[in-house]
């Protein structure tokens, strides 16, 4: 009986173990792969660049800027996306995923996504889920814009209730 007793507990010992086994390096590569996250951080920058061509557009106000300040105006967008590609540059960021991933799951929950990413559904999300978040972010701002008069009425009332207690 304490030879089955032992043998269960050992047995036991050694599945819970398994399970939580840090997740490997080479499976969480797969991973990063199978779910394009060096694409993703790819769009990031594309991104970074049309909300700067945004900011632009918004600081001139409608005004054409003249032909040295468009120059000017160039110059720091080049430099500000020289900078994202050298900090989002994936040899720097796999290090911090690696990490990151390792940290937050086993081998076999690694394994688990794998095998879903790898299946019709799963590349599918993968595949749909950037442009679901735009559509739901575009959903939220029109939800949001209604709101833009109360928003800026509770500034207005933070700013005269700061003015106040300055006083």
């Amino acid at each position: 009986m304490n030879v089955v007793r032992n043998t269960l507990i050992a047995l036991l010992f050694c599945s819970s173990t398994a399970a939580a086994a840090p997740a490997s390096e080479s499976s969480i590569k797969q991973l990063l792969a199978v779910t394009q996250v060096q694409k993703l951080l790819d769009d990031m920058r594309v991104q970074f660049n049309s909300l700067m061509n945004n900011a632009v557009q918004q600081a001139l106000k409608g005004n054409t800027p003249t032909p040295t300040q468009q120059q000017a105006i160039q110059n720091m967008k080049n430099r500000m996306f020289a900078l994202m590609q050298e900090e989002l540059a994936w040899k720097k960021i796999e290090p911090m995923y690696l990490r990151l991933y390792k940290e937050s799951f086993s081998e076999e929950e690694i394994g688990s996504m794998l095998s879903f990413y790898r299946t019709p559904g799963g590349q599918a999300l993968i595949n749909k889920m950037p442009e679901l978040m735009q559509k739901t972010m575009l959903e939220i701002q029109i939800m949001l814009s209604g709101a833009t008069p109360q928003m800026q009425k509770i500034q207005q009332d933070f700013i005269a209730e700061i003015m106040a207690a300055s006083k």
